[in-house]
């Protein structure tokens, strides 16, 4: 995508995209709701018309190309299957459309039931499946058709929690199989980092950030990115610096800082979740918070505070790790932590 552009009237929705997406690479676009992430996907299959920019898929600009030319396959959050045909009807379609030989069909809607575990129900109609059956029958018709590309528009959201974590692991495994570039959209940032090869994170219709899944969890460009990507997400503590490696937490706590900055600057302090401990004992690198919710998650415990007027949480190994109301020494991991500046959200190098 170069300079792509999007305006519905005088409303502009995407604004100037640059993506670059190799030969079987398994690309997750990624960002909260009303983003783009879903327009730019139809853009690719030709669903949606582009009002500037060019579209391009193995060198050929798309641009005037209708759905059907361009050699792509689509599966959609619905599932979009035919109620009165069985599976393998619903996954032959497209093949009994392009008038394909009947024996050849046969045999690559067998090969696409195989690898998707679908061989036991290609005479059952749709409604006779689970959920995670009938997206499985979605993706098999879009294998069939060889596709030099799929597009996944939210594919799992209409599935239990646990149905989703299988749904995933199948269809990683699907992508490793078929090695077929994959472009798949998803407002769920744990679908995009452990599904992708490449994670382009969507901000009100522009591209934040590009890179793979730990790029961006290590070095997230700004704090949008660093709040979006990371579950639970990312603290952003507003602080003054003090030009002596320390900076004034909202409420009058101190914090160190892993480099110098000028005196009097804004800052937004990041830290994960995850890298907060219980201090032990006096630790300079540490600050205090008023427990006010706990939430046991098993492997660990969830607590969250209020700091000035930011929220803030620490995921604590253990079970019983606080109470409400008690008052928990947080140790900061001084290698973990992000700063931005506050005016811009910038990551500040």
């Amino acid at each position: 995508m170069r300079d792509v552009r999007k305006a519905y009237g005088r409303t502009d929705v995407i604004h100037g995209v640059d993506i670059e997406i190799a030969p079987g690479e398994f690309a997750v676009l990624v960002g909260p709701s009303g983003c783009g992430k879903s327009t730019l996907l139809r853009m690719l299959a030709g669903l949606e018309s582009i009002t500037g920019g060019e579209i391009e898929i193995d060198d050929v600009v798309v641009n005037n190309l209708r759905p059907k030319e361009r050699d792509i396959a689509m599966v959609f959050q619905n599932y979009a299957l035919y109620p009165h045909m069985t599976v393998a009807e619903n996954m032959g379609f497209s093949l009994r459309l392009a008038r394909a030989d009947k024996a050849e069909a046969r045999a690559k809607v067998e090969a696409a039931a195989g690898i998707l575990g679908l061989s036991d129900l290609l005479e059952r109609y749709p409604r006779h499946l689970s959920g995670g059956q009938r997206q499985r029958v979605a993706m098999g018709r879009a294998i069939v058709r060889a596709p030099s590309v799929f597009l996944f528009d939210e594919p799992l959201s209409n599935l239990d929690a646990k149905l989703r974590v299988r749904m995933r692991t199948e269809i990683k495994e699907l992508h490793q199989k078929l090695k077929t570039t994959i472009v798949y959209v998803t407002h769920d940032q744990i679908e995009a980092m452990t599904m992708a090869d490449k994670i382009i994170v969507l901000e009100s219709g522009r591209v934040s950030q590009i890179g793979t899944p730990l790029e961006l969890y290590n070095r997230p460009i700004n704090s949008f990115v660093g709040a979006f990507i990371g579950s639970p997400s990312m603290n952003l503590l507003p602080a003054t610096c003090l030009g002596n490696g320390r900076a004034e937490l909202e409420d009058g706590q101190f914090v160190v800082l892993p480099k110098f900055i000028e005196n009097g600057r804004k800052i937004l302090f990041g830290i994960r979740p995850e890298h907060l401990t219980r201090a032990q004992g006096e630790d300079s690198a540490s600050f205090d918070i008023k427990v006010s919710v706990v939430e046991p998650t098993g492997a660990e415990t969830l607590v969250s505070s209020r700091l000035g007027k930011s929220e803030v949480s620490a995921a604590l190994r253990g079970h019983h790790v606080a109470d409400v109301g008690e008052t928990l020494k947080l140790a900061v991991d001084g290698t973990k932590v992000h700063l931005f500046d506050y005016a811009t959200g910038l990551r500040i190098e």
